[in-house]
Parts: structure tokens; sequence; C-alpha cells
């Protein structure tokens, strides 16, 4: 990058990562100056001029595009419009958006989307437990079957373990057909999900016939030690504290633990998550970490995140409205 007065010039290596970079019909470019508004942005060539307040910045922005696109990644509008949010955090595009995690089925690399999820990955590779925290779309539980698959397959752990607690979300357990695990089974659809996304269906299948992976409500892990396994609790908020504690103390050696749960989406009666107050009281263990997630990390349809912001910014639910919980 070149800086003369207030002026930058970004040169770019080929015109076919110049091509990605600008995007169709230069939509890349407009959606860059809507976001810096005081910058002017001018493709001439192989080089990018940028010109006005912020231009050193919007120029940093593109050489970390550059160097995504090295890297291997696709860029797309959500892509630069996260790209944009780290730039403005002070993080790192590149490093956030090029960490591999697994290659999954098709060859589709797995990798964080946002900061956040980046800090949630770098929490699990770190901590023997990692609590991961927030709204749906953020990837909590998608990103932990990833960080699983890839324990599993590099040999770092014998076997997977999926849980979650078979709350009543206004359905009962009665009146759904089938026996006790053809009931339980639409409480874990999300993490065979999960799982089909990075082994495929078969491959999936032929792990839990010969016991890798095992999917169960957390009721079915009362009165175990596990040991080298690599444990995921999903919708934690939905454990009692009793439950949460049990599940805590069952980690054996050579485990790693992640638990998700949005605290927004209680449906335990009486409103006695696992999850309240817990990091309060766990706050100082060794080997252990919360990760919040938020509206800036969902990554779903841009309407997701615009609705988790509205919640955000909506004040408390007051007691006996059911705020808490689903309609």
């Amino acid at each position: 990058m070149t800086l003369l007065g207030t002026t930058v010039t970004v040169v770019i290596p080929g015109s076919h990562l110049m091509a990605s970079l600008v995007g169709p019909r230069d939509e890349y470019v407009r959606q860059i100056e809507q976001a810096f508004p005081a910058v002017n942005v001018v493709v001439r060539g192989n080089e990018i001029g940028i010109s006005g307040d912020g231009a050193e910045e919007v120029g940093r922005l593109f050489e970390e595009l550059v160097l995504v696109l090295q890297r291997g990644q696709h860029l797309d509008a959500g892509t630069v419009s996260r790209s944009i949010d780290m730039m403005n955090a002070h993080e790192s595009p590149s490093k956030v958006l090029t960490d591999d995690i697994l290659r999954a089925t098709k060859g589709r690399q797995v990798r964080p989307k946002t900061a956040g999820q980046k800090r949630y990955i770098d929490a699990i590779r770190e901590n023997v437990i990692t609590f991961g925290l927030g709204p749906a779309g953020t990837g909590k539980s998608w990103l932990a079957v990833a960080m699983a698959v890839q324990a599993l397959q590099s040999k770092q752990v014998q076997r997977i373990i999926l849980t979650r607690p078979a709350v009543e979300a206004g359905e009962r357990l009665g009146f759904l057909p089938g026996d006790l695990m053809a009931k339980i089974d639409p409480y874990l659809r999300p993490l065979y999900d999960a799982l089909y996304d990075m082994v495929e269906t078969e491959g999936a299948q032929k792990l839990i016939e010969r016991q890798a992976i095992e999917v169960a409500p957390l009721a079915f892990m009362r009165g175990r030690t596990l040991n080298n396994s690599f444990i995921i609790l999903d919708e934690a908020q939905n454990t009692t504290p009793e439950q949460m504690k049990m599940f805590l103390t069952r980690i054996g050696f050579g485990s790693k633990v992640v638990v998700t749960g949005d605290t927004t989406q209680v449906d335990v009666p009486d409103g006695r998550s696992g999850l309240a107050g817990l990091e309060r009281i766990l706050t100082g263990v060794e080997g252990l970490g919360f990760v919040h997630l938020g509206a800036g990390d969902v990554v779903r349809h841009k309407i997701v995140a615009d609705i988790v912001a509205a919640y955000e910014k909506a004040p408390p639910p007051t007691p006996g409205n059911n705020g808490g919980r689903r309609g």
C-alpha cells in the first residue's frame, strides 16, 4: 500500500484477484464506500486508488481481503460486511476468516466467519471446558461439532458424545409416537444435522454404529465417567442447576467439553436454568472459559441478525409474562 497525502494506492497482484475483490459490477467496492462515506474508491487496471478521510483504513481493508482471497476463501457480500465490522473493531479479517477447522463433506472448509466465532474456536482449543453463550444463528453448536469431528479424526479423543436436555417446549413426550429413543429423537435432531454437515449421513451412521459417536439425552449421562471424549452439551439453558452440576462432574481424563446455550430461550419449568449465575460461580476455575456471542456473530440471513439485535435492545420481560419462553 502506497500513501501519498490523503490518497492511498493498493496494488492487486493479478487480474483474477481483482475481479473477485471488487465483486460483480463492482458491488463490493460500492458496499465499502457506503460503509465509509467519506472515502472515494477508484479502480484502474490492477490498482485501487482510495482518497478522503479514512483512506488508510480502507486501504488496509482491501489488503486484508486480498489475503483472504489468496488463502482460498470466497468473497461475498456477507463476508465483506463482516470484514468491515472486524476492521472497525480492530480485528484482522485475514486471521479470522482463514482459520481452517475441518475439511467437511465435498471438500468444503469449515472456518469461523466472525471475530466472535474465532474467539470461540480459540477458547475450545485452549480450555478443557468452554461455554459458548449466544442467540440462534451464531454457530455455537455447528462449530462445536466441527471441532469435535476434527478432534476425533486427529485421534485427540476416542469418541464424540452429543447430548441435550429433553425439555418439553409446548409439546409432551407422551403424545409422540414410538419408543423412548423415537420420542427423544426430535430433541437431538439439530445435533444430527450438524454432524451430517461434517461427515455426511453414511459416514455418521458408521461412526455411530461403532460407538465412536454417541447421541443421547442428558439423563443418560448420570452415573457415567466420560474419559477420552469430546462432549457437547447443547441447549444447556434448559438444564436445571442439579443437571448442570451432574453433567460437569461426569468429565474424566483426556476429555474436552463444550457447553452451548441461549439464556433468552429458557424452557425449563419455573425458569430454573442451570446456566443462570454459572459464570459467576465458575469464574477463576483453571481450564474453563466463557465466550459470549451476539448479533454481530449471526451468520444466517440478515433479518435474523436484525431480530436478535432488536431483542438485545428491548427491556427484559417482567415476571409472569412468559417473555423467556418460546411461543
